[in-house]
C-alpha cells in the first residue's frame, strides 16, 4: 500500500521529469520569443484591450459596438495565427498537452486495470471481480 503523500511525492518527480523533456524545452524557447517580439506584444495587448471592450458592450447590450469589437478581435487573431512564431508557441503547446494527456491516460488506464486484476475481474470486459461474480450465467437464464 502507498499513502497519498507517497503518490503525490512521486507525481512531483514526474513533473519535474516531464518538465525536463525536448517538448518542455521547445516550449520554453517559443514562449521566450512570443514575449520578445514587440509586433506580436503589441498585438497581444490591442486583443486583450478589445476582449475587455466586448465583454462590457455585451453586458450593456451595446449590439452593434460588440459585432466591431469582435471583427477586430478576429482581424488580429487572424493576423497573429499567421505570424510563424505565433504558429511555432502555439505547436509546442499541443506537443506538452500531448505528453501530459499521455500521462494522464497511462495512469487512469492503469489504475483501472490494477482495480480489475486485483478483484480477479475479466479485462477483456473491462469488469471488476464483483461484477463477475455478480452477474448473471447467460446459460442459467430461462
Amino acid at each position: 500500500m502507498y499513502s497519498k503523500d507517497e503518490i503525490v511525492k512521486e507525481a512531483k518527480e514526474l513533473g519535474r521529469m516531464i518538465a525536463n523533456t525536448e517538448q518542455v524545452e521547445f516550449f520554453k524557447k517559443a514562449e521566450a520569443k512570443i514575449h520578445e517580439n514587440e509586433d506580436v506584444r503589441k498585438r497581444m495587448a490591442s486583443l486583450k484591450s478589445l476582449q475587455k471592450q466586448a465583454v462590457n458592450f455585451q453586458q450593456y447590450g451595446k449590439e452593434k459596438a460588440l459585432k466591431m469589437t469582435e471583427e477586430k478581435i478576429e482581424k488580429i487573431q487572424d493576423e497573429l495565427d499567421e505570424m510563424p512564431i505565433v504558429d511555432q508557441f502555439k505547436e509546442s503547446q499541443t506537443q506538452v498537452n500531448q505528453i501530459l494527456q499521455m500521462v494522464s491516460h497511462a495512469i487512469s488506464s492503469t489504475v483501472t486495470e490494477e482495480v480489475i486484476k486485483s478483484t480477479g475481474g475479466d479485462l477483456l470486459k473491462g469488469q471488476t471481480g464483483a461484477e463477475v461474480r455478480n452477474q448473471p450465467n447467460q446459460t442459467e437464464i430461462k
